[in-house]
Formats: C-alpha cells, sequence, structure tokens
C-alpha cells in the first residue's frame, strides 16, 4: 500500500497506522474503523501482521544505514539515528532530515522525519505537517506542552490526570516531580520526564567491566531460518544471565549474523528494560527475512516460501549478540515467597520436545478479545509472544457471564424447532420466529428446550465482503440438565460450546 492510497492497519477495530492520503482525509491513530470510514468511505482497511511489519521496515533501516551506520530499530515502524555528527556531515539538521525522508520515500515507503533532542520529541516531530519538524536544542518542552496526555499512550494515568483537570502535556511537565513520583509512581515519574523533554532515564550508559558477547558457529552452515533462530532464543538467554550476574540491562542490542559467502547481516534493536529471549528471537527472525527478500533462493524461482521456515541462502556461519549500551537493572518485584525452580525445568523440556517435533508442537492458551468463547482464546506455541493486549470492550454482542465450560474446536451442527416442529429462525432485525422448543445436536436424538435466552446479534467486519459475518447466538437449557452456547448463521443452527 503506497501513501496516495488511503489505507490503514486496525488493531482491535481501533487505527493503528494510516497512510498520508487517509492523513489527508481527517483518519487519525486510535480512531474507530466506522469513524475513520465516515471521514474516509474508500479506505483499504488491513488487519496488523507483525511479522510482515518486521521484515518489510528492515528495507527502511537499510535505506537510513546508506545515509548514517548508527540506526536503532525502536520498533516496526520506528528508528532512530544520533543527529549531531550527521547533520555536521551534510550541512545542517533540516539537511538531514530531508535526506532521510528522501531515502525512505525512494525505498517505496511513505515517511515522516523528525529531529529533537529526545526519542519521544523526535516521533512527534516525525509526525508533524509537510513530513516532520526540527525542533531546536533546548526548545523539546515547548514543542511539546499543546499536545494532549493521549500521546503518553497511557490511558489510565491520562483519565486520572484529566479528572484533576491536566489536560496537556505542558500542564503535566508543570508538576514537581516529588509530588509526581509521590502520587503516581514510577510509571507516572516517566511519563512526566517525557512530557518535560527529557529521556526517560538519564543518559548514562554503564560500561561492562567484562565481555558480554555470546556467539554461536553453525557447522556446517544453518540453512534454514528456524535453526538461527532456535540458536537466537538460546543466546538471548545466555546473553540476560551474563547481564543479570553482574546486575545490568540492555538497552540496546547488537545482532550480527555471518553468512558462508562472507556476508555479515547487522542491525541495532533498541528496547526498553529486559528484552525476552523470544522477543530477539524474532527480531532476528526479521533481519534474515528481510536479507532473504531481496536474494531469492537458487532453483525457488524467485518465490517467496513460509517466512517461519525460510531457507537460508548460502547457509549461516555464525550468529553473535553483542550488549550495545548497558544501564543499572533496577530490578523487579517478584512474588512474596520467591519463584519456584519448577517453571525453568518445564521450559527446557518444552524446548527439547520442540526440537524433535517441531516448533507449533506445544501451545499455550492466551486470553484475547471476542465475542464467542471460541474468539477469546488464541492458541501460541511455546516461547512465541503472546498477541497484542487486547483491551476490554465494548464488544457488542458479547456471550454474557458465565464462561461455558467446553468450546469445541469445530462448532457441532445443531437443529432448533419451535413447538410444532418448525425450524427456528432469525430475522434481519433480530425477532425470533417462535420460541425454541426441541434441540438435537449432532444429528442426536431431540430434547426438550425447559429455558431459553436471547438473541444477541453480531455484525462483525461488515466493512470486508469477503469476511463479513452476521449471526446470532442464545443460551438454552434442555430437560436433561445439559446448557448450551447455541449461534445461527445464514439459517443454520450450530453449538459453539457447552456449560457444566
Amino acid at each position: 500500500m503506497d501513501a496516495a492510497t488511503a489505507g490503514a492497519v486496525v488493531v482491535d477495530g481501533r487505527v493503528a497506522a494510516c497512510s498520508a492520503a487517509a492523513r489527508a482525509e481527517g483518519v487519525r491513530r486510535g480512531q474507530r474503523i466506522r469513524d475513520a470510514q465516515r471521514r474516509c468511505p474508500d479506505l483499504v482497511v488491513r488487519e496488523r501482521d507483525t511479522d510482515a511489519e518486521g521484515r518489510l521496515f528492515e528495507t527502511v533501516a537499510n535505506a537510513v544505514a546508506e545515509l548514517t551506520p548508527k540506526v536503532e530499530v525502536v520498533r516496526p515502524g520506528l528508528c532512530a539515528v544520533p543527529a549531531q555528527g550527521p547533520a555536521r556531515f551534510y550541512g545542517g539538521e533540516e539537511a538531514l532530515r530531508l535526506l532521510v525522508q528522501d531515502a525512505v520515500v525512494e525505498a517505496g515507503f511513505d515517511c515522516g522525519a523528525g529531529i529533537a533532542d529526545g526519542l519521544f520529541a523526535a516521533e512527534l516531530a516525525a509526525r508533524g505537517d509537510d513530513g516532520g519538524v526540527v525542533v531546536g536544542p533546548g526548545r523539546a518542552a515547548a514543542f511539546l506542552a499543546p499536545y494532549p496526555l493521549s500521546v503518553l499512550e497511557r490511558p489510565e494515568l491520562g483519565d486520572l490526570l484529566g479528572r484533576l483537570g491536566i489536560r496537556t502535556l505542558g500542564d503535566f511537565a508543570a508538576l514537581p516531580s516529588g509530588h509526581v513520583a509521590g502520587r503516581f509512581g514510577a510509571d507516572g515519574a516517566l511519563a512526566h520526564r517525557l512530557a518535560r523533554g527529557e529521556e526517560p532515564r538519564p543518559v548514562a550508559p554503564a560500561a561492562a567491566s567484562v565481555d558480554l558477547t555470546v556467539r554461536n558457529e553453525f557447522d556446517p552452515p544453518a540453512e534454514r531460518a528456524e535453526q538461527v533462530v532456535f540458536a537466537a532464543k538460546r543466546l538471548a538467554g545466555e546473553l540476560h544471565d551474563g547481564l543479570a550476574a553482574g546486575g545490568l540491562a540492555c538497552v540496546r542490542l547488537e545482532v550480527q549474523a555471518g553468512f558462508a559467502d562472507g556476508h555479515v547481516l547487522r542491525r541495532l534493536w533498541r528496547h526498553e528494560g529486559r528484552l525476552p529471549a523470544a522477543a530477539v528471537a524474532e527480531r532476528v527472525r526479521w533481519q534474515l527475512a528481510a536479507w532473504r527478500s531481496g536474494q531469492p533462493v537458487p532453483g525457488s524461482d524467485g518465490v517467496e516460501e513460509p517466512p517461519r521456515d525460510e531457507a537460508v541462502w548460502g547457509g549461516v556461519v555464525w550468529l553473535e549478540m553483542a550488549p550495545d549500551q548497558l544501564v543499572p537493572d533496577e530490578g523487579t518485584q517478584g512474588s512474596l515467597w520467591g519463584r519456584s525452580a519448577v517453571t525453568e525445568r518445564i521450559s527446557r523440556a518444552a524446548d527439547r520436545i520442540q526440537t524433535l517435533l517441531g516448533h507449533r508442537a506445544i501451545t499455550r492458551p492466551v486470553l484475547v478479545g471476542g465475542r464467542g468463547p471460541g474468539e477469546r482464546v488464541a492458541r501460541v506455541p511455546v516461547g512465541d509472544l503472546p498477541p497484542r493486549e487486547v483491551r476490554e470492550g465494548p464488544w457488542p454482542g458479547r456471550v454474557p457471564a458465565p464462561a461455558p465450560a467446553v468450546v469445541p474446536r469445530r462448532p457441532w451442527p445443531a437443529g432448533v424447532v419451535d413447538a410444532s416442529g418448525a425450524p427456528v429462525v432469525v430475522s434481519a432485525r433480530c425477532a425470533v420466529s417462535a420460541p425454541p422448543a426441541s434441540l438435537s445436536v449432532d444429528g442426536g436424538p431431540p430434547a426438550a428446550i425447559t429455558s431459553w435466552t436471547g438473541p444477541w446479534p453480531a455484525v462483525e467486519r461488515w466493512w470486508d465482503p469477503g469476511h463479513a459475518r452476521r449471526r446470532a447466538r442464545f443460551q438454552a437449557v434442555t430437560d436433561d440438565g445439559r446448557a448450551f452456547l447455541l449461534a445461527v448463521e445464514g439459517g443454520r443452527w450450530h453449538v459453539e460450546a457447552a456449560y457444566d
């Protein structure tokens, strides 16, 4: 999707990112899909794909690295570079900003570039009109002052401050630091530093007394990306153990991969606090997938293979991770009685099983948002990052409590008839043709319905004709003591779940 196409990426029914053409029509981050489409009827909507974001953003990072080598990938969609040295080389900060913006646009991506004293202010400067602005030295606080509290992306803190009459970053920054820390805690103090245009933490990287670099040699060279990613996860665990022994935390990590043809793939990843081993492994996967996208595997005729098990052309000879920026570890609050070693034993056992049976051999349930019971649980392979946290509600048409005890992998077909034996139907206005009187499940004998409630209508993805769904749910109890969650869609009934 190019900048000339009005498009948006949505997460949980809200706009997470949008193109320049969509912004020109009034679409903004955080808007509900219906509000965005009201402003831009031709809006192209796509669900977020974090794997694709990571792979594609490597192209952007490489384009910026052609201008200045010290590129920090904060997250897919946002990278940072130190501006002082490159600005002197290219003739000023505005000249550097325009060069970065032009390089990314030439790579085929819409881009905004901003320069400011801190990363938070620079990100907002990049979202300014005409592709971004330069905020002069010492002017970050004045630049941030008019912005609403929502840019901090802390809804609970913003709601509380709003009730206290504080509406903008300038109002928040004017509060005494000591009072903010005492009233809102460590996270509130961090947000206060951002509002004042300061760095999230004092810029004082700790120097490592020993070399904490971890490295893995592949003999023979690893020919599949999955082999490299598995090794990356183990190396990340070793690196975290070494950092913990020294009371340190890494806020910027350098990952290098050496190939059999002599090519070295290098990338800096920036993050706050401890980056989980699974997250490090995902970033290595993105690096390999992005590099391979321009290097077709011989014999593949240029056809891309699935990114989670793709071939690495020439083979990876070695993989190395090194902490590029260290800070003192502020620690975390553990449980009252300490942590049991059982968790570590389970993790090692899961790793061994995945090695033998494949990455998706062991999964764990993760609660997510949704209307139906089968939609509220996602099965995530052990070691992978869970889906992004989904906010509660409002989820119109969501099934009320209590939660069912049994949710089949595939709904059971059912038949629901009224007292005369005619099938019960639900109109477009959610009017029930007659009270349900009998229920048969998966071809079994019919049972009399003693009580029922509903319908709860659910109209989903109405903006996408290929995936649109319209259905209604009921709860019913039969004379044999069983209770079911029923759903009717397209005139067909099925059992979505059963209650104890």
